[in-house]
């Protein structure tokens, strides 16, 4: 793509996040005892054939049987270049596929990456919602810097946590899952709010990592996947 091309896109990707952006909701559509299917999404990329490709897994994890109960995956070419900011549109089609594979639906949806800690407020989390028609989060590893303005890294105990306050709005929260491990960054996507999407993530943490268990391991399932058709290339 020539510049001309990529500012047609970027204006065109702008102008669909802010049309989006009025019906994103930071708050409940559900009660937090019926949510028992969390799904894990992460996507990884890797050239083949000269050509970007990319591999989108999910992983359904059930929290009353606290084990994953299905893993799915897409994969082919990335035909929309990255644009920082616009993750959502250079992703989406993978998440679409391998979303339609799913025979359990589940009730949330937990991406590796931003929701509401975005630019516009509509990181990757929060744009698949409306796809997805179900309450989303963003569970970032890393921060997303925005406006200059830093984190405050929360104390070093399990479930300690600063907001993220941008402009005198909460964008999101760094939080420290476990003693002694660097915080994640989570945020909501949409219908659901701050405190709940802290509830369902604290959930998910056991011993072996910082991160989410369907996270983590849809997180695993890429680097699988991706290995596995890098080989067959």
């Amino acid at each position: 793509m020539n510049n001309d091309e990529i500012n047609d896109l970027l204006e065109k990707f702008k102008n669909e996040q802010k049309a989006l952006l009025p019906k994103v909701q930071l708050k409940n559509n559900f009660q937090l005892e019926n949510i028992r299917f969390i799904a894990g999404v992460d996507v990884a990329y890797f050239d083949m054939h000269g050509k970007t490709s990319g591999v989108c897994c999910i992983v359904v994890y059930d929290l009353i049987e606290k084990k994953i109960i299905e893993k799915v995956h897409s994969h082919g070419e990335i035909r929309i270049p990255y644009i920082a900011g616009f993750l959502a549109f250079r992703e989406m089609p993978l998440i679409k596929d391998a979303v339609k594979k799913l025979t359990k639906q589940a009730d949330v949806y937990i991406f590796d990456g931003n929701g509401y800690l975005h630019y516009r407020h509509m990181g990757i989390a929060t744009q698949a919602s409306f796809f997805l028609n179900k309450p989303t989060i963003g569970v970032a590893k890393s921060y997303l810097k925005i406006n200059g303005v830093d984190f405050t890294m929360p104390q070093n105990k399990t479930n300690a946590y600063t907001d993220i306050i941008i402009n005198n709005e909460i964008y999101g929260r760094v939080l420290r899952t476990r003693v002694n491990v660097k915080p994640i960054f989570i945020s909501c996507g949409n219908w659901i709010d701050l405190d709940t999407t802290t509830k369902i993530i604290m959930k998910l943490i056991d011993k072996n990592s910082r991160l989410p268990i369907p996270v983590r391991f849809a997180d695993i399932e890429t680097h699988a996947i991706r290995k596995e058709l890098l080989t067959k290339e």
